[in-house]
């Protein structure tokens, strides 16, 4: 590299590790800073789990399929790379919740399960009387403590009652984190349900109090539709135009960075190939186990060796629409762990994303794999598949085999944020100012699943970045 120019490495071409890229390069550029860039992945194409199928006319996710479209992040990035013409925002459906072979819809007014309206809490078949009295208890109860940490289930538990928890709330809060919601931690994933206790100490008033603000997004402007966003061409579209905008030269596929060792005054990153590259600062924006191995030398991240990961599938099973004769009027379901089901969660993706599946043409997408109950994941396809439509046919009238059918598993993909998560991942980079500066940390493993938190991840990498090499242009807001 030229002598006066710093160079950046970016380990992991995830979305986090795309979007660290994306505006590192625009600064370069836009500013003419004396830095250049390398990203590398150890697979043979960029996005992580962010992978599009096209086939037979239906466009099916492996991975996620969506985002929420209050989180503006994703939606600024979309309009830099030209992609803002292809969101599609997905209609208001019915969601259901099955407790005990019985799919109920999920009571109206409620926000994650958090009821927000008297009359349809009081009316649902999802919990008993003495539920529905233990969770008025809500009204009377003092907030938590303030600043402490501590599980969902015993916050959520506490204000409502198990009954509430374990048939509306753990069904939909397990569906984003697959963990166990007594284990995931409070301040790590959901801290503004604390926020609202304390500030209205009630979580009920307080959920339907904030709840106008929140319906004001600019971003939803349209009552009829519903709260979430994703690209008529597939999420792997997306990818595809962020890496048509980088440098093809900065891209390095294939290769596996297996250690990473500091120097005087820089880092050496060691490939599987047996080269290297020097970097005047890291962006590492790959999972914890693997951010662990490449930097083994250094007894801080022995830390992440204790951070547990869930290992989950999602399979898309496509029929023709004649195959379904009591087809369900919603969009999804959710599944208490109090029934019977391999499943833990479903989409009818013919209602949810129609401009996905072929006229004529049915698409059903459910999900497996959950904190206890991983070995499910590890299965055949074969033996998955006929789990999955055994599951399926408890609910729904199913008369024919499918189309055809797509498992993609996710091996340890879904990092639990347990309790102290926070405070260990502040010790952890307080650690790294000091022993290893230049060092910054992106991706799910850390400050949120998402993706649009992983991009927001890589945004304030790129923020840290230009802050240690004193590149900082004058204009402060330029990196959102």
């Amino acid at each position: 590299m030229v002598e006066d120019k710093k160079r950046v490495v970016i380990v992991g071409g995830g979305i986090a590790g795309l979007t660290s890229a994306f505006y590192l390069q625009k600064m370069i550029l836009d500013y003419h800073l004396p830095i250049e860039i390398q990203l590398i992945e150890s697979s043979h194409r960029l996005g992580g789990k962010l992978q599009t199928v096209r086939r037979d006319g239906f466009t099916i996710e492996r991975g996620p399929d969506s985002f929420l479209a209050e989180k503006s992040s994703l939606i600024r990035l979309a309009k830099e790379v030209g992609m803002d013409d292809q969101l599609v925002q997905n209609p208001i459906g019915k969601l259901f919740v099955i407790v005990n072979d019985t799919l109920h819809a999920m009571p109206g007014g409620s926000i994650m399960g958090i009821p927000t309206e008297i009359g349809p809490f009081i009316t649902t078949g999802l919990f008993s009387i003495p539920g529905k009295l233990r969770a008025a208890a809500d009204f009377i109860l003092p907030k938590s403590e303030r600043g402490k940490d501590q599980s969902l289930g015993q916050f959520f538990r506490r204000r409502l009652g198990d009954e509430v928890v374990e048939n509306l709330i753990e069904p939909l809060l397990s569906e984003i984190y697959a963990g166990d919601i007594d284990q995931l931690s409070l301040m790590a994933t959901f801290p503004q349900f604390y926020e609202v206790e304390q500030k209205y100490r009630s979580l009920i008033l307080g959920m339907k109090r904030a709840t106008p603000a929140q319906s004001k997004q600019k971003d939803i402007k349209d009552n009829k539709k519903g709260g979430f966003l994703t690209f008529k061409t597939g999420l792997q579209s997306f990818v595809e135009a962020i890496e048509a905008k980088l440098d093809p030269q900065c891209i390095l596929k294939g290769h596996r960075v297996d250690k990473i060792m500091k120097l005087t005054d820089d880092y050496e990153v060691f490939l599987n190939n047996g080269e290297s590259v020097k970097a005047n600062a890291i962006i590492a924006a790959t999972p914890h186990q693997i951010t662990q191995l490449m930097f083994a030398d250094y007894r801080m991240f022995d830390l992440f060796k204790t951070f547990p990961s869930v290992s989950v599938a999602t399979i898309a099973i496509a029929f023709p629409q004649e195959a379904i004769k009591n087809d369900i009027n919603g969009t999804g379901f959710v599944v208490s762990r109090n029934s019977d089901y391999s499943i833990t969660a479903g989409t009818w993706t013919h209602k949810k994303w129609e401009h996905t599946v072929p006229e004529g043409k049915v698409l059903l997408r459910c999900y497996i794999g959950r904190s206890g109950d991983e070995t499910i994941v590890d299965l055949s396809d074969d033996q998955i598949i006929n789990i999955v439509l055994d599951d399926l046919k408890k609910t729904m009238t199913i008369t024919r085999n499918p189309d055809f059918s797509i498992v993609s598993r996710w091996k340890d993909s879904m990092p639990q944020y347990t309790v102290g998560h926070k405070l260990r991942l502040a010790t952890i980079k307080e650690q790294l100012k000091k022993e290893l500066p230049g060092v910054f940390l992106a991706g799910a493993s850390y400050g949120g699943v998402g993706v649009p938190d992983c991009i927001d991840q890589g945004e304030e990498a790129v923020r840290n970045v230009l802050d240690f090499l004193k590149s900082n242009p004058v204009n402060p807001e330029a990196v959102q």
